[in-house]
C-alpha cells in the first residue's frame, strides 16, 4: 500500500511514518524542505520505501502530485502552537490546508485519515467527550483553527467521503524533531521556568501510541472518529509523574486556571514583541480551564503507562542536549548497584 503523508517531518507525522513503514507499506511525503526529512524521522525510518514530493498543503498542484496514485492519505500537517505571533499561519494551514488535502485525496480516490485534536472539541457542553461531541467553540487561535479544520473534515464525512478523523490528546515521547509546545513545556519545567501552574488538566498520551493508531486506521476502509490513546491528567498529577521519574522536588504553586487567564492575556501581548519564547501561554491556561475527559468506551486504550512516557521523554531530552543530567535527574542516572555482602566462615 502507498500512503501519502503530509506533516511527516513533525512530531506526530514522523512517528506515524515509522509505524506505517513498520507495517510494510510505502510512504510518499509532501514536504516544503527535503533536507528536513532524514533528520526528522526516527532512526532507521528513511530507506527506499520513502518517496518525497516537494510542496505545501496550501498549494493545490503539489498536493495533487503527492496524492496521485496513493491508496491512503494521512493528513498530519498542522501548525500546533499557542504562540500568538503565528495566528495567521495557523488559520491558513490548519483550515485551508485541510480543505485542499481532503478534497484532492477524495478526487484521487484515496481514503484519508485526518489528524484533528481533542482540543478541536473544547469547550464542550456535553461531557465526557464522545465521537458525536459537537465541534468546540474556543476563541483561542490554535483551538479555533483546529475547530475550523474539524468542520471541514466532518463536512467531507457527511458527504460520504472515506475520511477517518483522529483526536490525539496532548502528546509526549522521544524524538520530537521540532521540540513542539508539549515537549518544550516539559523541558521548561525541568529547567525551573514554570513554578506557577493552573489547576485543571488535559488529556495526555504517548506519540508512539497515536502513531500506531494511525497506521492501523490507514489499513482499514472505514471512516469514523477515533480518540487517540491517552488519559486525562490533572496538572498536579503531571508534576507528580515528573517528580517520580526524575526524583526532583520541582516545587510549584497551583492557582485556579480562570484566575490565571489575565496573566495569560498579558503574556500573549508581550510575546508579540518579545523575541524569545515565554513559558506562560494563554492557550495552555485556557486548555486546562476547559479540557474534559473522553468517555471510556470511546477511548483507545494506551499501550504504555504515562510514567514510561515521561521517563522516555526526559531521557531523550537529555540525549538530545535540551536538558542537563542534573535537570533530568534519575531518569538518566543508572540504578545504584546492590551492595555486595561478603560471607565469612567461622
Amino acid at each position: 500500500m502507498l500512503v501519502c503523508v503530509t506533516g511527516g517531518t513533525g512530531f506526530v507525522g514522523a512517528h506515524s511514518v515509522a509505524a506505517i513503514l513498520a507495517g510494510g507499506h510505502r510512504v510518499r511525503l509532501l514536504v516544503r524542505d527535503e533536507s528536513t526529512v532524514e533528520r526528522a524521522l526516527p532512526p532507521g525510518a528513511v530507506d527506499g520505501s520513502i518517496d518525497v514530493v516537494r510542496g505545501d498543503v496550501l498549494d493545490e498542484a503539489s498536493v495533487a502530485r503527492a496524492v496521485r496514485g496513493a491508496d491512503a492519505v494521512l493528513h498530519a500537517a498542522s501548525v500546533y502552537t499557542f504562540d500568538p505571533r503565528r495566528r495567521a499561519e495557523m488559520l491558513r494551514t490548519n483550515e485551508a490546508g485541510t480543505e485542499i488535502v481532503l478534497a484532492r485525496a477524495r478526487a484521487a480516490g484515496a481514503r484519508t485519515v485526518y489528524v484533528s485534536s481533542v482540543g478541536a472539541l473544547f469547550p464542550s457542553r456535553r461531557t465526557p467527550l464522545s465521537a458525536d461531541s459537537p465541534v468546540g467553540t474556543a476563541r483561542e487561535p490554535y483551538l479555533a483553527s483546529k475547530a475550523a479544520a474539524e468542520r471541514v473534515a466532518r463536512r467531507h464525512q457527511a458527504e460520504g467521503a472515506p475520511v477517518a478523523i483522529t483526536y490525539p490528546p496532548a502528546l509526549l515521547g522521544p524524538d520530537d524533531p521540532r521540540l513542539g509546545d508539549q515537549t518544550t513545556r516539559l523541558r521548561d519545567t525541568l529547567r525551573g521556568l514554570m513554578p506557577l501552574w493552573p489547576l485543571g488538566g488535559f488529556p495526555l498520551g504517548d506519540v508512539r501510541d497515536t502513531a500506531a493508531l494511525h497506521a492501523s486506521l490507514l489499513a482499514e476502509t472505514g471512516a469514523g472518529r477515533h480518540f487517540g490513546p491517552g488519559e486525562y491528567v490533572t496538572t498536579r498529577r503531571y508534576l507528580r509523574l515528573l517528580r517520580q521519574v526524575t526524583g526532583r522536588a520541582l516545587p510549584a504553586v497551583h492557582l485556579p486556571a480562570r484566575a490565571l487567564l489575565p496573566a495569560g492575556v498579558l503574556a500573549g501581548w508581550l510575546q508579540r514583541v518579545w523575541p524569545w519564547h515565554l513559558p506562560v501561554e494563554y492557550g495552555a491556561i485556557v486548555t486546562c480551564a476547559c479540557a474534559t475527559r473522553v468517555r471510556e468506551d470511546a477511548a483507545t486504550p494506551p499501550s504504555r503507562p504515562l510514567v514510561a512516557t515521561f521517563a522516555d521523554t526526559v531521557a531523550w531530552l537529555h540525549r538530545a542536549g535540551h536538558v542537563s543530567a542534573r535537570a533530568a535527574g534519575r531518569a538518566v542516572r543508572p540504578p545504584a548497584a546492590a551492595p555486595i555482602h561478603s560471607r565469612t566462615g567461622g
